[in-house]
């Protein structure tokens, strides 16, 4: 039986002006935002050990990507008052609903990589 889609998803405008899922997913479905938050959904995390977690990541894409998370409400920045102070990152729990979502999404592509890949073959070697 084929899943169907939300009722909801039916009545939303598809403009890109007044699309609310185009505009929340603008922000949260490139890959950077989804490692940070795969990372985060682990334990909290310094922006060093972030930077070792996602290492093809550059320092000023994760600082933009952590302020958008945070912007969002998805990611929570704690600074502790220390000599020098100590920054760390964490999901809300927004951003832990959010992630059981992609988690779902993650599983569908590890179940379906292979029927995916033979498809590209397939679509590849056409004339």
């Amino acid at each position: 039986m084929t899943p169907k889609a939300s009722p909801e998803l039916h009545r939303i405008s598809l403009d890109p002006a007044t699309c609310p899922v185009r505009q929340v997913l603008d922000g949260v479905s490139d890959k950077w935002s989804i490692l940070v938050m795969a990372a985060l959904s682990m334990s909290q995390r310094r922006f060093s050990e972030l930077r070792r977690d996602i290492p093809d990541v550059s320092q000023k894409m994760l600082t933009h990507t952590l302020r958008k998370l945070e912007r969002d409400g998805l990611v929570e920045r704690i600074v502790t008052p220390t000599a020098p102070p100590r920054v760390d990152y964490r999901l809300r729990p927004l951003g832990q609903s959010l992630f059981l979502h992609l988690s779902g999404l993650a599983g569908w592509v590890i179940e379906n990589r292979a029927q995916i890949d033979a498809a590209r073959l397939s679509f590849d070697g056409r004339p």
